[in-house]
């Protein structure tokens, strides 16, 4: 019989989320579904039973407005209840009936997360429990601001991301011209790993996955990939079109890197550049010119402007400049964004792009990430922001690393 007591992070620390986190959550959500309408809900997209009940296994959460909160768990139901806080859980967790019995279980008729089940899997589940509606959009505006728990762990994020770059920058500088740019993405790798990285970086748009140390150096950082961004790289196989590739870095190329770290489940997201001996000039100063984009996206963010507006700023800027045919890719793969919002996912709502009428909230958490791309490199910067009463916080390195490095 397994022990729940070795379910630990290093050293035994504990790393569930506090009952208290939880139940602060799941009254935020309650509140939320009676003044939405929703009677109840059924949660079962991973990253969302994480988010209102701490863990993930397998099953789902049924919610109702009058304050009932159950989790019903195929495997393993021990570990629910451990994860869930044990005795101090603010719900309950129970063994999942038979999917016949299911529907007498719940009482109500829940919405579904439509937008996060497979056509087949939201039928079944429409044909057992009947169709409440959706509500994967509701979920996921709740989450676009978080709890001061959250936004500490997305600092312990970025404080282990930095020793990441750091890692990168002692083997580039220690090794020099002919390493490969996978070689060097292995040295941020060891690290996530040691820090407790579980091997997942999560998603909403389908059907994207994420590889974590995107390196793209000299021409790599032209080459398009399926990804939704500026950079893809060249990764190492088809399968694995996106990330560092075998390319051998040479003298002079802009070497840039991508790095997303997930710490506890919290994403940061952070671009630097690197280069052995000095590069062109006229490099640095289109990274300059990035940061200047960057700076005022994130001064129309803190003043509360809309995410669009910011876009419509932020792209106006590199038109003056003279990137309009590069901004974010080169025609016809030019990714429309210069930011997106972060969390327990990599492409939360809201985005820095057209349509995003509204404002990146207090609390709420933004990557900005301008770059520009051209046949012979790529340049740009990337930090992760929290918005505060008092302005934009950032949760990665800012200028605490430097924007180039030269090996």
């Amino acid at each position: 019989m397994w022990n729940p007591e070795n379910l630990v992070g290093p050293d035994g620390e504990d790393w569930r989320v506090p009952p208290s986190e939880l139940e602060l959550r799941q009254q935020q959500l309650l509140k939320q579904m009676v003044k939405k309408g929703f009677d109840s809900i059924w949660i079962n997209d991973p990253v969302d039973l994480y988010w209102i009940v701490g863990n993930r296994q397998a099953g789902g959460v049924h919610i109702r407005s009058d304050g009932e909160i159950i989790q019903y768990v195929r495997s393993s139901l021990k570990r629910a209840i451990h994860e869930s806080g044990g005795d101090d859980a603010p719900h309950r967790v129970e063994a999942h009936p038979r999917m016949a019995s299911l529907a007498d279980a719940l009482g109500t008729t829940p919405a579904l997360q439509l937008g996060r089940m497979p056509a087949s899997n939201a039928t079944f589940m429409q044909e057992q429990i009947g169709d409440g509606g959706d509500c994967t959009r509701f979920l996921w505006g709740l989450r676009e601001t978080k709890t001061e728990w959250e936004i500490d762990r997305m600092r312990e994020c970025g404080q282990i991301q930095r020793r990441m770059f750091e890692a990168i920058d002692d083997l580039g500088s220690a090794f020099g011209e002919g390493i490969t740019e996978i070689e060097l993405a292995a040295a941020a790798d060891e690290v996530s790993r040691a820090e407790g990285f579980g091997g997942m970086i999560r998603m909403r748009k389908w059907p994207m996955d994420c590889d974590r140390v995107v390196i793209a150096s000299g021409v790599s950082g032209a080459i398009p990939s399926y990804f939704d961004s500026a950079i893809g790289g060249v990764g190492s196989h088809p399968m694995a079109a996106l990330g560092a590739g075998h390319r051998r870095i040479q003298k002079g190329d802009p070497i840039l890197v991508d790095i997303v770290h997930v710490h506890r489940g919290y994403i940061t997201d952070m671009t630097r550049m690197f280069s052995i001996g000095e590069p062109e000039t006229i490099w640095k100063e289109r990274l300059e010119q990035m940061e200047e984009i960057a700076a005022k996206v994130r001064n129309v963010l803190s003043q509360g402007d809309t995410c669009e507006k910011a876009w419509e700023v932020g792209q106006g800027m590199a038109k003056n400049m003279g990137y309009d045919e590069h901004l974010m890719g080169m025609p016809p793969e030019q990714a429309r964004f210069l930011g997106h919002s972060i969390g327990l996912e990599l492409d939360e709502t809201p985005v820095v792009a057209e349509g995003f009428d509204t404002p990146l909230e207090i609390r709420g958490t933004m990557a900005i990430e301008p770059k520009v791309i051209y046949s012979e490199g790529a340049v740009g910067i990337e930090d992760c922001w929290v918005r505060t009463e008092d302005g934009m916080e950032c949760l990665s390195s800012g200028e605490a690393f430097p924007s180039w490095s030269i090996w």
